[in-house]
């Protein structure tokens, strides 16, 4: 009997385990060179195995991310959902609108400027909050197709695997549209602010003031794509002034703010581990908080310590005041043109002319009344 080829038996492999539950959707399978180590095959082999499981709508392959399990039998779903509202001039033209949620420091002027640019293009939006839960992003999605939005703008939840039902929608070319947090390696429109230039920027304004034992203060949210690359900025604009830094230096588990949590019943472990950090290294002078309800928690803490005077804070976003007056030097996000924007792309991708294009906002650094280190020790 003639034995099939190699490649077809990995394929066989692979959507057993597909079928079988061992990769659920929105999983990496196993890369081209883990395939070509594990069966001790050439790459084109294990190269053509994927191919075929690609063709078939079991997996998408990102270029320098991976292969990810679609979940074949939801894909077809997409269309039969959403097609329904197509070719009826009369209907209500609706986009869904999935945001983590909003508050004082960033989402309330994007949800104002999505809205209006909605009511200005003669759409209609509908609102859900994931509260950071990727199940609530999900049942958000599902319900959106069924009432037939044409697309939707999405702040995606932050998990270790991207959202197979946002992968699946990628997929069968459904228009999505990201705001806020990239889904780096998918091809789907962003429009966002470079974190990584705005961090640099705001580690900058410390080290121009004098402040060297600058501490990075981030929630426990290691897979969210804008704290990563506020961190990466932070980082690149700390070696270029010749200082090493890392995370045994840092506080980066902190959980209060985290969307799904209750922030009254962790506020005072984060109080505690910023203490604790205070005292094990004394060699902190100023803190960077990669996000505004982070920078309020250390500021409650340092004033309940006295010591509010002592270490300034800089951050990302702040609330909104009237007359332009800040607790914190931060970085001000481009949250209005990002709102319109978003919609302006998503019209674009709904009439077939958009592409995967990421769109960088300008931002500002809006300072607080500067104080230098040698002011502080006056």
């Amino acid at each position: 009997m003639k034995q099939s080829p190699l490649y077809e038996q990995i394929y066989i492999d692979i959507a057993g385990a597909i079928a079988g539950g061992k990769y659920k959707p929105g999983e990496r399978i196993p890369s081209e060179k883990e395939l070509t180590e594990q069966y001790n095959v050439s790459r084109i082999t294990s190269k053509k195995a994927l191919e075929m499981l690609a063709e078939e709508g079991k997996i998408v392959r990102m270029a320098g991310k991976g292969s990810f399990v679609t979940g074949q039998d939801e894909a077809e779903t997409v269309k039969e959902k959403s097609d329904i509202i197509y070719g009826n001039p009369g209907k209500i033209r609706l986009i869904g609108v999935i945001l983590e949620g909003f508050g004082n420091g960033f989402g309330t002027l994007l949800l104002n400027s999505i809205e209006r640019e909605c009511r200005r293009k003669e759409l209609t939006m509908v609102l859900r909050c994931s509260d950071g839960s990727i199940e609530n992003e999900s049942r958000a999605i599902d319900d959106f197709l069924k009432l037939g939005v044409e697309g939707m703008i999405i702040m995606c939840s932050q998990d270790e695997n991207y959202n197979p039902k946002i992968l699946q929608m990628v997929v069968e070319h459904f228009p999505v549209v990201t705001v806020d947090r990239q889904m780096k390696g998918i091809p789907v429109p962003h429009v966002g602010t470079d974190n990584i230039a705005a961090a640099k920027e705001l580690t900058k304004h410390l080290l121009d003031t004098g402040y060297r034992g600058i501490c990075f203060v981030k929630p426990d949210a290691d897979e969210t794509s804008t704290l990563q690359e506020r961190q990466k900025g932070f980082v690149s604009a700390m070696n270029e002034c010749g200082i090493i830094t890392d995370d045994s230096n840092w506080i980066t588990d902190l959980r209060a703010t985290l969307p799904s949590k209750h922030f009254e019943e962790l506020m005072e472990e984060d109080m505690e581990k910023i203490f604790r950090h205070l005292e094990n290294h004394p060699n902190v002078e100023a803190f960077l908080a990669a996000e505004y309800g982070i920078a309020q928690i250390l500021h409650k803490c340092l004033f309940d310590k006295g010591l509010d005077k002592k270490y300034p804070i800089v951050c990302f976003d702040c609330n909104d005041n009237i007359v332009g007056q800040y607790s914190f030097t931060h970085v001000k996000q481009g949250e209005a043109e990002i709102g319109q924007l978003a919609v302006d792309t998503l019209i674009e991708v709904m009439n077939g002319s958009g592409s995967s294009k990421t769109i960088m906002v300008p931002y500002q650094i809006v300072e607080q009344e500067a104080v230098s280190k040698d002011d502080n020790c006056l």
